[in-house]
């Protein structure tokens, strides 16, 4: 299923996370850490791999299609634990 937010949103989230979490994801879901950092706007493709995450210029830090959001989804439910 994909999703639409702005870059600023995904970055936002991103933000909320505990230390740790991108290693966190990766072990729950079998991926590179480097993977979930590319997925939040990193850009470490020698050693991750590219995710589905579209970036279109715009306001508020541009649009961001998620081709997937099973990583945006663990990581909404890993930022509403650590609250």
């Amino acid at each position: 299923m994909t999703k639409t937010i702005t870059f600023n949103e995904l970055r936002k989230l991103k933000d909320s996370l505990p230390h740790g979490t991108m290693q966190r994801i990766a072990d729950e879901l079998g991926i590179s850490a480097d993977t979930v950092r590319n997925y939040f706007g990193g850009q470490n493709y020698k050693e991750g791999d590219g995710c589905g995450v579209h970036i279109e210029p715009g306001p508020d830090g541009g649009l961001v299609v998620l081709d997937d959001t099973t990583i945006y989804d663990l990581a909404c439910k890993i930022a509403k634990e650590n609250k």
